[in-house]
Parts: C-alpha cells; sequence; structure tokens
C-alpha cells in the first residue's frame, strides 16, 4: 500500500478552456488545475514505487477543505470532528479527477487502473487530500482477468 498527503487547499479539476492556435480549436486545463496537478505529481513522486503498477487498484481519498470563516466555534469543532461535513461544490469526483491525473505516470500507468474508489470530504483547519493507493490481492486480480 502507498500512502501520503498533499498538503494545502484541494483543487477540484475545473472545465478545460478553449483557445485557437494556427486557427484551430485547442482544449487546455486552467492554470490553476494544471498547476495543482504538477503538485500532486511532485508530492507523489516522492512515495514512487520501483516499477509502476499493474493491474486493478482501489484508491481512498479524503479530501479536507478549509473550515468556513464564517463558522461559529461550535460549528468549527463540529466541522474538526467530522460532524459537520462539506455538501457545497466543488464536488468530490471533480478533486479525484486532478489527483488521478496527477499520479498517471508516477504511480501507476493509467488512471483507468483504479476499479474501487472511495473519496471522502471533510472541513480540517488543515487543508489536505489524504491518498492511500492499495493494489488488489493477486487473487481478486485473476477473478478480474477471468472475467475479461
Amino acid at each position: 500500500m502507498i500512502s501520503f498527503t498533499v498538503y494545502g487547499e484541494p483543487v477540484a479539476q475545473g472545465r478545460p478552456r478553449a483557445g485557437t492556435v494556427n486557427g484551430k480549436a485547442r482544449l487546455y486545463d486552467p492554470k490553476k488545475s494544471r498547476d495543482y496537478k504538477q503538485y500532486v505529481k511532485l508530492v507523489a513522486s516522492e512515495y514512487r514505487p520501483k516499477s509502476l503498477l499493474k493491474g486493478p487498484l482501489e484508491l481512498i481519498v479524503r479530501i479536507y477543505k478549509p473550515s468556513l470563516k464564517s463558522f461559529s466555534k461550535k460549528k468549527a469543532a463540529a466541522a474538526e470532528q467530522g460532524l459537520l461535513r462539506p455538501t457545497s461544490k466543488p464536488d468530490a469526483d471533480n478533486y479525484v479527477k486532478a489527483i488521478k491525473d496527477g499520479l498517471n505516470k508516477v504511480i501507476w500507468h493509467d488512471d483507468s487502473q483504479v476499479v474501487d474508489l472511495h473519496v471522502s470530504k471533510f472541513y480540517s483547519e488543515i487543508p489536505r487530500v489524504e491518498i492511500q493507493i492499495k493494489p488488489l490481492s493477486q487473487e481478486e486480480e485473476q477473478l478480474c482477468l477471468s472475467l475479461i
């Protein structure tokens, strides 16, 4: 299992932007999303396995958004304990898109290898994203292969 934390405010994958190059339309990531993916890649490179992970993987992501300044002390304490959870945008899956893209060619070959995904959003005074990657057991991998 590979486990690490990306400190700082989590950034969700932004909508692609369009531009033109030599008269042709081109889509690209917004700068904030692109920079965050690079940051995830940098942090993940410290935990890089000797060879990229192969086969089906389980990904567990815990997103800790900054607590809101408008929270009362009571609300802030409840948020820190995980009793008050963020239900506002961005969606949890948009955070995961940026993280999975950042882990491509660093931890695994391609994010399509993630077959089991668990995502949770929380508030915290210390914004961060906690990531765990677990290769599925060989028995589970063999079962997946036999179903193809």
